[in-house]
């Protein structure tokens, strides 16, 4: 990690280390969809204090680009809840000794990604509003990894069946839309939405889906330790991200 990257993490940590309420009550999780209260169940958020911070760690594999091989990728990554932000540092290694780093931050409704090689090259940037709806459902989906923020203000939840329903996220001046998918024993085991892809160089929605899977207890919730995320294009599956989580830390400032 860079020192302007922790920094960056450090900084983004301190905003989100407000003390929250008291601890979540049945209470808190009565008036939601059976289907997330059942999630919410397994990932016994009752009677735990919010989480306000998150810093984990990653290993796992990711393509350059579509249809190319993939390649060994570790990471770090940094949530605060309230305000909802985080900051994504990735490292592949496509050659041996030729890191290609990227950076994926979103805070303020808005989110950007930068991608260099050796850590220093500049090889390309997204931005826009688009790319602001993308990390916003990237935050959504990844709650799974800090359950307690489903249950913040600006998160409303609508029933569709037995086994999903649909969270909206909204911020000023914007806002996005997953479906959350629970299994019989309240496992989340993925989460869909229409999400911006480029293509031709344009952006269009696409059918999206984050998998996860490998739930075990850490600190007293559970949660999972693995993650996957597709394109369900019309030629078929794209996946394009794979990764266990290999530390995670709740309501810390220090990112090391």
């Amino acid at each position: 990690m860079t020192r302007t990257i922790e920094r960056e993490a450090h900084e983004l940590l301190a905003r989100g280390q407000e003390p929250g309420p008291a601890v979540i009550t049945a209470g808190h999780i009565a008036g939601l969809p059976e289907p997330v209260r059942r999630y919410l169940g397994y990932a016994r958020v009752v009677g735990k204090e919010p989480i306000r911070t998150v810093r984990l760690t990653q290993r796992g594999a990711m393509p350059m680009g579509e249809g190319t091989h993939w390649h060994p990728l570790t990471a770090e990554q940094y949530f605060t809840t309230d305000p909802p932000a985080f900051l994504w540092y990735g490292t592949l290694h496509p050659l041996p000794h030729i890191p290609v780093s990227a950076t994926d931050r979103f805070a303020g409704g808005h989110g950007t990604m930068i991608i260099k090689g050796l850590s220093v090259i500049p090889l390309g940037m997204a931005r826009g509003p688009e790319m602001d709806q993308g990390e916003l459902l990237r935050y959504l989906g990844e709650t799974a990894w800090f359950p307690t923020a489903l249950l913040a203000d600006y998160i409303r939840w609508d029933a569709i069946d037995a086994g999903s329903a649909r969270a909206t996220i909204s911020l000023p001046g914007i806002a996005a839309s997953a479906i959350f998918h629970v299994d019989g024993q309240g496992r989340c085991t993925h989460v869909t939405a229409e999400r911006y892809r480029e293509e031709h160089n344009q952006q269009v929605l696409r059918p999206w889906v984050g998998r996860w899977d490998d739930y075990r207890e850490i600190v007293g919730f559970r949660i999972p330790m693995r993650a996957e995320a597709s394109w369900l294009l019309e030629s078929g599956e794209c996946r394009y991200f794979r990764a266990k989580v290999t530390s995670i830390q709740y309501n810390q400032v220090v990112p090391y």
